[in-house]
């Protein structure tokens, strides 16, 4: 097979060119130089009589008149013109007077003059139209075809002898203008050779004025007469680049065939012929001629051939196709190159050149090494990476880049057992890590991703080397981080799990207990507000360090988040019971800590959760120890609580009461009860307390000392407020509209002065409502004024000057209420029932109680004693000089109705001055 390949290689690319068409294409280049080779000039018999731009300016536009050709052919006859052909369509009429004229031309001269005949194709595609001469012009003269082939590439070169047109053979105008017959042959080849510009041309005008001169020309020639003007378009593209009018083809046509060159092919059994004996020439020398000798052949062969081709065509009408017979030496000369092109080293050469590129251009270190592992590439990025030049590497051991093992350490990196993997894994590759060592001696950790290959000299490995060194430290960082607090350095709360989830487990095995315990900075948040965050920040880095110092590395310390801590210890290692330990934590924060130049005393609550009592897992732990912890900052702040499964009942009836309430309160389970207040000297009434009650719909009436401490810290707070305030106007301005003008005192909650304008919102009411201002008493504690004291001042003002009553509640039972009688504007107060229910037999109670009178006296308030239970103290009240009072001696809360029948209805008794 390997012996046959050349000449299987030029069988199929001789079949490739015939089937695609291309030999054809070449075939014509090849003749078309050939006529460029052979240039000859024309034989003068046949001259143009051309209608030229010359003649259009001096005749006028086209088309002319026929009795112009009429007048022409005369001029023609009488120069001796020998045959005469008109190139100009005749198919339609003109004007008679011409057309008339040109017929009696045409019958003078003899009927010697040839007009066309020319197929038009239909805009639809049709048949052909064959345009005529009309028919008192056909009967004076020859008919002649002038229509020409235009092959695919645009030129024409083919020329009929004629054409059957209806039942009749027409020949073509340059066959009759020769008188030759057109029997039938078939088209023959124009021989461009002849020269366009050889071929004599008159003047249509100089013709028609007589121009001796230009006549003399036509004397015994053959005359053919038609358009050379540009702008008439009758223009076709010939051979070698050139351009000529239908006139000078017809004319080169007739000199084809008056010179006896009319071209034909060769027969294609030649061509066979010729292809059979390269073939056989070079069957017989491919073995027996080195591969410069069969070139010489096969170029020698084509130029015989090309010239033998050019002699015939000079010397007979015949064209030779050698468009093959090239072809066939071209694909015998691309054999021989592939033959003896070693194209598997070249392509080695090649990808050793661009691999060299690669290497030299890769940022990463590249070294190669031979089959015995000795370097035999190092590129750049590898001298960045180790600091050692090539020419230091080159040639020595691969292990040279590996650092020593340490002491104790597993052995040292080899590039045996790496090129071993790298065999065996799919894709030829491995990546591994080892130490390297710099040429300085600095070990640093290395990524090498290993791979193999069969090369020209052996077995070959690479490695692609990367310094991971920073990778590594970013990892550590990274990893680092993600267990660790950014600001303290303590673990943070995922460590935390992960560690107290060992600790459960290791107890387990041991049957101990583990402790977390969670603590809380209290009033952390007034350092933020006071000092800054950065002061903050420095805070809890005191404290992160404090909780280190008092642990001493016995349990987890972590910040689980803001000013929260937790420390997780095992029981058995704590050394201490777990109470003991969190009163020495407690403790440790009685010293100020030191943050720079400040010391700040910071106090901890701690909550404490242990295993397995206070939970099975961590998260169980670090839930109950922060429900412990809230516990702590409740009710012993700066101490601690062991969580207990009551905390957790607790927080679960309230949340339990809480969906109660929110349901009570789209139910409209809510109502206001009415405690009357009364003028302790006549017992007449002057008002009513408007307490809110909650019929249950299964337990009935809940006590508000039940709900209502979950309501004031509910997010209800303000709404169910918003409606007490709401309904209890409401039913003032009802009583107002009634005749009875009852104060109605409300109770205002903690979340209606810190949330929203309440002077705005009781504007508002009272403006919907239409109730008299005065009638309305809002009763406000301690606990509300404590924060934001200029806010809840300007409001209470703002209140007055609506012209409503504001009175101190519960007053006596905190630790700032005289400063609170200065600074506040108040309309009165209300002393507390617990200094007035044993006022009769305490004597402190009895002091607290007339001093607080004689002190609202000279401030000008009014005071309101709650808690009267029986006559005796209501007497004693009002020898104190207390003017009112309520209690239960005068009536419980009760509801509208009852309040209405008993106190709006009749006057109760009247209470004597002691």
């Amino acid at each position: 097979m390997k012996r046959y390949r050349p000449h299987i290689l030029v069988v199929i690319a001789l079949a490739v060119v015939l089937s695609s068409g291309w030999h054809g294409a070449l075939r014509n280049a090849l003749t078309d130089l050939r006529f460029a080779w052979q240039s000859r000039a024309a034989s003068g018999n046949v001259v143009v009589v051309a209608i030229d731009a010359p003649s259009i300016d001096q005749i006028g536009v086209w088309p002319w008149p026929r009795r112009l050709h009429a007048e022409l052919l005369h001029r023609l006859e009488a120069a001796g013109a020998q045959d005469v052909a008109f190139d100009v369509d005749f198919s339609t009429p003109s004007d008679p007077a011409s057309d008339e004229a040109f017929v009696k031309a045409l019958r003078e001269v003899g009927g010697s003059t040839i007009l066309p005949s020319f197929k038009q194709p239909t805009p639809n595609g049709g048949t052909a139209h064959v345009n005529r001469p009309l028919k008192p012009f056909s009967n004076q003269s020859w008919p002649a075809l002038v229509n020409v082939a235009i092959e695919s590439d645009g030129l024409v070169r083919r020329y009929p002898v004629g054409e059957k047109l209806g039942d009749s053979q027409m020949p073509s105008m340059a066959v009759v203008l020769a008188g030759q017959n057109a029997n039938r042959r078939p088209p023959f080849l124009i021989d461009f050779s002849i020269r366009a510009a050889s071929i004599p041309s008159v003047s249509y005008f100089d013709v028609l004025r007589g121009d001796a001169a230009t006549l003399d020309k036509l004397r015994h020639k053959k005359v053919i007469v038609g358009a050379t003007a540009l702008e008439l378009g009758d223009r076709l593209s010939v051979p070698n680049g050139k351009i000529v009018s239908g006139p000078v083809l017809q004319a080169l046509a007739a000199e084809s065939i008056l010179q006896n060159r009319m071209l034909r092919w060769t027969s294609d059994v030649g061509m066979i012929i010729g292809l059979g004996l390269i073939c056989l020439l070079m069957m017989y020398s491919w073995r027996r001629f080195g591969p410069g000798i069969r070139v010489a052949i096969l170029i020698a062969a084509g130029v015989g051939v090309e010239l033998t081709a050019v002699l015939v065509q000079a010397r007979w009408p015949l064209i030779i196709d050698t468009s093959l017979l090239h072809i066939a030496i071209v694909a015998y000369l691309a054999a021989i190159a592939l033959d003896e092109i070693d194209f598997r080293s070249l392509l080695g050469r090649i990808a050793e050149s661009r691999f060299h590129r690669i290497a030299m251009s890769l940022g990463d270190g590249l070294v190669c090494t031979d089959e015995d592992h000795r370097i035999t590439v190092w590129n750049p990025g590898a001298s960045a990476i180790f600091g050692y030049m090539p020419t230091e590497m080159i040639g020595r051991p691969f292990e040279t880049l590996c650092a020593e093992p340490a002491e104790g350490a597993a052995k040292t990196f080899a590039m045996r057992d790496a090129a071993r993997q790298a065999l065996l894994v799919p894709g030829g590759a491995v990546v591994v890590e080892f130490e390297g060592r710099r040429n300085n001696g600095e070990t640093f950790p290395v990524e090498a991703s290993f791979s193999g290959w069969q090369g020209t000299d052996g077995f070959q490995y690479g490695a692609i080397l990367r310094d991971i060194s920073v990778r590594k430290r970013e990892a550590e960082r990274v990893r680092y981080l993600a267990e660790h607090d950014a600001l303290t350095g303590l673990a943070n709360r995922n460590m935390l799990h992960v560690g107290v989830a060992g600790l459960i487990a290791a107890a387990e095995r041991r049957s101990s207990d583990v402790a977390l315990l969670v603590l809380g900075l209290d009033r952390f948040q007034q350092i933020n507000d006071m000092f800054g965050h950065s002061a903050g920040d420095l805070v809890l880095r005191a404290v992160a360090e404090r909780l280190r110092t008092e642990v001493d590395g016995s349990a987890i310390v972590a910040r689980l988040s803001g000013d929260e801590f937790a420390i997780a210890l095992d029981g058995v290692e704590a050394g201490e019971p777990i109470v003991k330990f969190a009163d020495r934590i407690a403790r440790a924060f009685e010293a100020p800590l030191a943050t720079g130049s400040r010391q700040h005393r910071v106090r901890i609550s701690i909550g404490v959760a242990v295993y397995p009592e206070g939970g099975q897992n961590a998260d169980d732990l670090l839930s109950n120890g922060h429900l412990a912890l809230s516990r702590a900052k409740a009710t012993r702040r700066g101490s601690h609580v062991i969580f207990e499964s009551a905390i957790r009942q607790e927080l679960e009836n309230r949340l339990t009461l809480e969906s109660e309430l929110a349901i009570a309160a789209d139910r409209g389970e809510f109502e206001l009860f009415y405690q009357p207040q009364v003028r302790l000297v006549d017992a007449s009434l002057v008002g009513a307390e408007a307490l809110i009650r909650w019929r249950h719909p299964v337990r009935g009436y809940v006590s508000p000392g039940e709900f209502m401490p979950v309501v004031n810290t509910s997010a209800l707070s303000e709404r169910i407020a918003s409606w007490v305030m709401e309904t209890a106007c409401r039913q003032a301005r009802a009583w107002e509209l009634s005749g009875n003008s009852v104060r109605v005192a409300i109770n205002l909650s903690p979340s209606q002065l810190h949330s929203g304008d309440l002077a705005h919102s009781v504007a508002a009411l009272l403006e919907t409502t239409g109730l008299t201002p005065s009638l309305l008493e809002l009763e406000v504690t301690e606990d509300i004024l404590l924060h934001d004291e200029s806010r809840v001042l300007d409001m209470f003002k703002r209140i007055q000057q609506l012209g409503v009553r504001v009175l101190f509640d519960d007053f006596g039972t905190g630790y700032a209420s005289l400063s609170y009688l200065k600074k506040f504007p108040l309309d009165g107060l209300k002393i507390d029932r617990s200094f007035v229910l044993d006022l009769l037999a305490d004597s402190d109670d009895a002091a607290i109680v007339g001093s607080t009178i004689g002190l609202s006296r000279q401030l000008g308030l009014t005071v309101v004693a709650e808690g009267i239970e029986n006559r005796a103290t209501a007497d004693f009240l009002v020898s104190m000089g207390c003017a009112e009072g309520q209690g239960y001696f005068f009536g419980r809360p009760m509801p509208v109705g009852a309040f209405e029948k008993q106190f709006l209805t009749a006057q109760p008794e009247a209470v004597s001055a002691a």
